[in-house]
């Protein structure tokens, strides 16, 4: 009789249930053996911390100037025009400058306004910043002081204005990354304003998308533009002079001016690219002058073509935006809009011009009017609002934005 260890065929030793679980469990030591092996010649998987959302981002509303001037423009923004009533003085005044800093600054935090109904809309604030300012008619009725530039700009001759979209005595700039950010943040202003105020105008504005482009890429409009590439730069001596005020009650604040200029975009399409470019004396590609080649250079107006014309024609934006004199310079802010057309056109788009200064006699009036002489974008565009606030420095935790006026 075979052995039970050997094979009846072959006359080895069989394979017994002992050997194959002693075979299996040395196989098995050699798989691991060779996983660990490779897991040591592999580096670890790196700890990726996702970055917090946008929406997290909060631009402090106290300092010495206001929030939403210097700070890098946000993707959205509303600008509520406010008329005084009749019974509101100075002491009123001060209650709605009171009520609406106090709320403006929970806001910017990403609170709930003190009395807020929605309170769970209030919780990304999204780099919202709320900025203030103050009309002739504010000012009378606060007894203060106007600097002599705080009235109606002079008539131009380009000018269709609408009084349902210029003038004003209190604006609201409400700006964020966050559309529903900006619309909860007007909604909880407007409560606090309707027992002193009513809406006189309402605009609203956006850039492009926060992220879509790296940060300090200048905006362009909505006829494809470059626009604003000429800017100051916030934190610089040079902005410090061109923006803010020294005056007064308004050191450490500026004016602003707010022009909302439609763009026919219905005729513009029938200019070709080179008419474009010649109208505006940049081009369209990457901003650069059509005496250069980056965003930046600086035009040469006395460089002429093989035929002697200038490069850079004297009625493009580019050369009626530039004085003989370095003082009358602006920093721009502005907002495209695109609102629903009517009849036959294709567009009601335009740009909300927001442009701050420390005197607009000195530096906002005279480039206008450069502009309204002889630029050849006046062929496409028309100013059909127009305001001019004066804003007030900043204020310190526990005051209020106006309280260099009105104490």
């Amino acid at each position: 009789m075979a052995s039970p260890d050997r094979s009846t065929r072959t006359g080895r030793a069989g394979s017994t249930r002992r050997q194959f679980l002693l075979g299996g469990a040395v196989a098995g030591v050699g798989a691991a053996a060779a996983i660990g092996a490779d897991k040591a010649l592999r580096q670890p998987d790196p700890v990726v911390t996702p970055a917090p959302p946008h929406g997290t981002g909060t631009v402090p509303f106290h300092g010495v100037h206001q929030a939403g001037i210097a700070t890098p423009a946000q993707a959205h923004a509303t600008f509520l025009g406010l008329d005084l009533r009749d019974d509101v003085d100075r002491d009123a005044l001060r209650r709605l400058m009171r009520i609406v800093s106090d709320d403006a600054a929970r806001l910017t935090r990403g609170e709930p306004a003190l009395a807020d109904s929605e309170p769970e809309l209030a919780v990304s604030p999204a780099r919202l910043t709320v900025t203030f300012a103050f009309g002739p008619r504010f000012v009378a009725r606060a007894s203060g002081v106007a600097p002599g530039w705080l009235r109606p700009l002079p008539e131009f001759t380009i000018d269709r204005l609408l009084p349902e979209l210029s003038d004003g005595d209190l604006l609201v700039q409400v700006a964020a990354d966050d559309p529903l950010t900006v619309a909860h943040a007007t909604r909880m202003l407007l409560k606090d304003t309707r027992s002193f105020t009513t809406v006189r105008w309402v605009q609203q504005g956006f850039r492009r998308a926060y992220g879509t482009e790296r940060p300090g890429t200048t905006m362009r409009n909505l006829f494809g533009q470059v626009d604003g590439t000429v800017n100051p730069e916030p934190g610089t001596t040079d902005f410090d002079q061109v923006v803010w005020s020294t005056d007064g009650w308004l050191a450490g604040g500026t004016s602003v001016v707010l022009r909302r200029i439609a763009m026919h975009l219905d005729t513009w399409d029938e200019l070709d690219r080179s008419g474009r470019e010649q109208s505006v004396g940049r081009y369209l590609s990457n901003g650069a002058p059509l005496t250069g080649s980056r965003e930046h250079d600086e035009p040469d107006f006395e460089a002429t073509t093989s035929l002697g014309f200038p490069v850079i024609a004297e009625f493009s934006h580019v050369r009626r935006a530039r004085g003989d004199d370095p003082t009358q310079r602006i920093f721009r802010r502005a907002y495209s809009y695109d609102d629903a057309p009517t009849g036959a056109e294709v567009s009601d788009s335009g740009l909300i011009f927001v442009s701050f200064q420390a005197d607009v006699d000195r530096q906002f009036t005279p480039l206008q009017q450069r502009l309204a002489d002889l630029d050849l974008l006046n062929e496409w565009t028309t100013p059909v609002g127009s305001s001019v606030f004066a804003v007030p420095p900043g204020c310190a935790e526990g005051g209020f934005v106006g309280e260099t006026l009105l104490t």
